[in-house]
């Protein structure tokens, strides 16, 4: 689909510049020879009104830069004279075919293309004077023009095809990272499913077996059920993922009292750090405001003490702490455990990644910190993460409106 994409972009680039160059290269021809012609059809006008007839005709008054010769015509339409020093006026045959050539015509101007040459009739008093002019050089002219920008042209083209291929790629690129993570997306939820629904599956068909106890079958419906909540949450996980991914969703931002969020995120999940036995202490600056949409500002918190609250050794405490930074607010949550690795700072971040394989027993698939991280982006923000001290404190820095 991508090369295909790109096809149709080149094509589509290459139609319009080779329309493009085709109207302004024809315009050009077009202009030039109407020019050529305007001048050339002066200066035979000039010829023709010459004020004392063909005695004047060898020093005209105009400028005339064409090869010319006149004809007369009596007014029984016989050649009775002729004029100009460009051309050899001997063979009075060859003048008389000409002047039965433009009679022929009943025109008062054009060309006569098998003779090369362009003529206007004039009405004088007496009889008719017919002004031939040469067109060889006009017509040279225009074809070297024609030739030169036929040259231009397919200059032009190749270097458009150039052009175009490489900006298909930087078009394309975006299209391109979008579909692989949608590729990889789907293959990373089809992998993290087929664990769960084989769990379902197996414990399906113990129920179903005879030889199965009733001990046995209270076992497989609690391990279906724990497993469809697990399922519950990757699904729910994945949707958050795809809503971000999302390029037509408008999150709605307004102002956040951030500091009331972070300590209403806290409350919510006091009670179960205290069933874990595991301290949690804040330190919040208080008025801390951001603009932002406050239901996946709350998601980002979630997903810190989330993450706090299942990875955190014990016993250990959490701490929580809100502060300014310049024109942002810094946000850290700290938990105590084994350090996270260098190599693996950034890749926590990634979908699906696992750096714990036992994480998938604490109901977790990888998609928290992915979706943490979407979040903060969106809001101009940042989200890393610092280990050291006994524990590792992820850190979420965003644009802070003001403080009250």
């Amino acid at each position: 689909m991508i090369r295909k994409l790109r096809r149709q972009f080149v094509c589509a680039t290459m139609a319009i510049a080779a329309l493009t160059l085709l109207i302004i290269l024809s315009s050009v021809i077009h202009s030039t020879g109407v020019d050529l012609e305007k001048q050339s059809m002066s200066a035979m006008r000039a010829i023709a009104s010459a004020p004392h007839g063909r005695d004047d005709l060898k020093k005209p008054k105009a400028d005339v830069r064409v090869p010319y010769f006149t004809v007369d015509i009596g007014e029984t339409g016989d050649v009775i004279g002729m004029g100009g020093g460009y051309f050899d006026l001997t063979d009075r045959e060859d003048v008389r075919q000409l002047a039965e050539a433009v009679q022929a015509s009943n025109k008062e101007s054009g060309i006569l293309w098998k003779y090369g040459l362009r003529f206007l009739k004039h009405k004088p008093p007496r009889g008719e004077l017919i002004v031939f002019a040469d067109i060889t050089a006009e017509v040279a002219t225009m074809w070297n023009l024609l030739r030169n920008c036929t040259l231009v042209f397919l200059g032009a083209m190749a270097g458009f095809l150039g052009i175009s291929i490489w900006l298909s790629r930087w078009f394309v690129r975006p299209v391109e990272e979008a579909w692989e993570r949608q590729r990889q997306f789907v293959a990373d939820a089809s992998h993290e499913l087929k664990t769960p629904l084989s769990v379902i599956m197996a414990n399906a068909e113990l129920m179903r077996s005879e030889e199965t106890t009733p001990e046995d079958r209270d076992t497989c419906s609690g391990n279906i059920l724990s497993t469809s909540y697990q399922m519950r949450s990757l699904v729910e996980n994945m949707l958050d993922m795809a809503r971000m991914d999302d390029a037509g969703q408008k999150m709605q931002f307004e102002e956040v009292d951030f500091s009331q969020l972070v300590r209403d995120a806290v409350l919510s999940v006091q009670l179960l750090y205290e069933e874990k036995t595991l301290g949690l202490q804040c330190d919040i600056r208080e008025g801390i405001c951001v603009q932002g949409s406050e239901q996946h500002l709350f998601q980002i918190m979630d997903v810190l003490l989330d993450n706090a609250l299942k990875y955190s050794s014990l016993p250990g405490t959490v701490s929580v702490t809100l502060s300014r930074s310049g024109k942002h607010c810094l946000l850290g949550v700290f938990s105590p455990g084994e350090p996270i690795p260098r190599e693996e700072r950034e890749l926590i971040f990634k979908r699906f990644y696992r750096g714990d394989k036992a994480r998938t027993m604490n109901g977790s698939y990888g998609l928290g910190l992915s979706i943490a991280k979407a979040v903060a982006e969106a809001h101009k923000g940042k989200i890393w993460v610092e280990s050291g001290d006994g524990g590792n404190t992820f850190r979420v820095q965003l644009p802070m409106r003001h403080i009250k």
